[in-house]
């Protein structure tokens, strides 16, 4: 099994969190898309969702987890 990578443009590392989102004007409200994260860029990629209003939450990424990318 290949190792989930962060989202982060330029990222290598491993992910280790999963941020969850959706964008309000294109997604029922029950949709999550979701950006795996490294430790490095956690918080920069849940701010830029933030300061757009789609981020929904931050939880710790499993590899049971389904990704939408």
């Amino acid at each position: 099994m290949t190792a989930a990578i962060c989202s982060a443009k330029g990222c290598q590392a491993p992910a280790t969190f999963e941020v969850r989102w959706n964008n309000p004007r294109i997604h029922p409200p029950e949709r999550r898309k979701i950006w795996l994260a490294c430790v490095a860029h956690r918080d920069h990629l849940a701010g830029f969702l933030q300061a757009r209003g789609e981020l929904r939450e931050v939880t710790a990424w499993s590899q049971e987890s389904p990704t939408d990318s």
